[in-house]
C-alpha cells in the first residue's frame, strides 16, 4: 500500500495517545494503539508501530514496555503531586478571576493523562473561593511584564469599590503615568512597584485595581532610585502593602514569637536575647495602622521599644480602639479577658 503524505504525522498522534491515555497503571495493548491510529486515518502495522515508537525512545520520550501488558509514558515535564501543588497555587490566588482560575486549571489537566487529571478536579474548590471582580488582571499583568522589558512607562486608571460594587475612580478618574520597575505578589494580591515621577518617589499599586492600563512609549524614569532597591526588603517592610513613613523599630517579644518575627522578616533577622525569656529585634518598618493592628495581633508580650514617637503613636492608637468602646463597657459587667497566644 502506498505511503499517505499525512502518515508523516502517525508518530505525534501515537505520542499524543500515550500522553493522554497512559501511565504505568494504564499501558496500552500495542492492538489497541493500533485500532486508536486507524480510527484517526493512519494505517500501520506492528513493526511500523515498533519504529515510531524507537523514533519516539531517541527522541527523548520514556516510553516503557510491560510484557503482555502493553505501553506507557513513564516519565512528565510535572508529576501528580507538582500539578496539584499549581492547581492551589490558582485556586488560592484572590487575584485570578473564578473564571480564569477554572481556564487555567484546565490547561493543567491537560499536562497529565485523563486518570490523573480526573484527581486534579476532585481538588477543585474555586466556587467559594475569595477571587477579585477585575476580569483583566491577567492581562494587565503580561502588559506590565512587556512594559518592563522594554523601558517604558504605562498609565491606567485607579480605583476603589464603594458599597455597592461600583468602581470609584481616584483623583476624579485622571490617568497615573508611572514607570513600573517590578511585579511583587504579596499579602495574596499582586502589586506593580514603580517609580512616580512627580513625587520623586517608589511606590506601589495594586495590579486589580488599575483599568485601561497601557504602555507609553516614553523611556522610564527613576533609575537611580532603583539603583540599590531591594524587593524583599521593601515587602517585609510595609505591612499589609500599605504605606507609611519608614523607622527603625525595635521590638521586645517572647522567645515563642521567634517564628512569627523569623516569617514576617526573613530567617536573616538578627535577633538578640535580652533575658531568659526574651528577645529585641529591630527592622526597618513602613509605620501605619496596619502594622499597628499587627502588633495588636499578638498581643502584650510584643513591646515596642523605640522610637518612642512611634510608642507614643501606638498608644494613641490603642487609646483610639478602647474610646470606641469604653461607653459599652462602663454597663458590663465586669470580667478579666485572657487571650493566650
Amino acid at each position: 500500500m502506498p505511503k499517505r503524505p499525512h502518515q508523516k504525522r502517525r508518530p505525534f498522534l501515537l505520542l499524543s495517545l500515550l500522553q493522554r491515555q497512559s501511565d504505568e497503571d494504564h499501558p496500552i495493548p500495542l492492538c489497541e494503539l493500533q485500532a486508536e491510529l486507524e480510527r484517526a486515518g493512519f494505517q500501520a502495522d506492528r513493526k511500523t508501530l515498533y519504529d515510531d515508537l524507537e523514533t519516539l525512545r531517541l527522541q527523548g520520550y520514556d516510553i516503557q514496555n510491560r510484557w503482555h501488558e502493553g505501553y506507557y509514558l513513564a516519565s512528565r515535564s510535572f508529576q501528580l503531586a507538582e500539578l496539584k501543588l499549581l492547581v492551589d497555587a490558582v485556586q488560592s490566588s484572590k487575584f485570578i478571576s473564578a473564571r480564569k482560575s477554572r481556564q487555567l486549571i484546565a490547561k493543567l489537566e491537560q499536562l497529565t493523562n485523563v486518570h490523573k487529571a480526573a484527581q486534579l478536579q476532585r481538588q477543585v474548590y474555586v466556587t467559594s473561593r475569595v477571587k477579585t471582580m477585575n476580569e483583566q488582571i491577567y492581562y494587565s499583568i503580561d502588559a506590565l511584564h512587556q512594559a518592563i522589558a522594554a523601558n517604558i512607562r504605562v498609565r491606567f486608571r485607579y480605583f476603589d469599590y464603594n458599597t455597592t460594587k461600583e468602581k470609584i475612580y481616584r483623583k476624579g478618574g485622571q490617568l497615573y503615568e508611572v514607570s513600573p520597575y517590578a511585579l511583587l505578589w504579596d499579602d495574596e494580591n499582586y502589586y506593580l512597584v514603580a517609580y512616580h515621577a512627580p513625587s520623586e518617589d517608589v511606590r506601589h499599586y495594586r495590579v486589580d485595581k488599575m483599568d485601561r492600563l497601557h504602555a507609553v512609549s516614553l523611556p522610564r524614569q527613576g533609575a537611580e532610585a532603583f539603583a540599590s532597591f531591594d524587593l524583599g526588603v521593601y515587602s517585609k517592610s510595609h505591612f499589609g502593602m500599605f504605606s507609611g513613613r519608614a523607622e527603625q523599630v525595635t521590638l521586645r517579644c517572647a522567645n515563642h514569637f521567634v517564628g512569627v518575627i523569623l516569617d514576617r522578616f526573613g530567617r536573616d533577622a538578627f535577633l538578640v536575647p535580652d533575658g531568659p525569656d526574651r528577645f529585641t529585634f529591630t527592622a526597618s518598618v513602613a509605620v501605619s495602622p496596619q502594622f499597628y493592628g499587627w502588633l495588636c495581633g499578638l498581643g502584650p508580650e510584643v513591646e515596642v521599644l523605640r522610637p518612642q514617637a512611634v510608642r507614643a503613636e501606638f498608644l494613641g492608637y490603642l487609646e483610639q480602639i478602647r474610646a470606641l468602646y469604653s461607653s459599652w463597657l462602663q454597663h458590663q459587667p465586669s470580667r478579666s479577658l485572657n487571650f493566650s497566644p
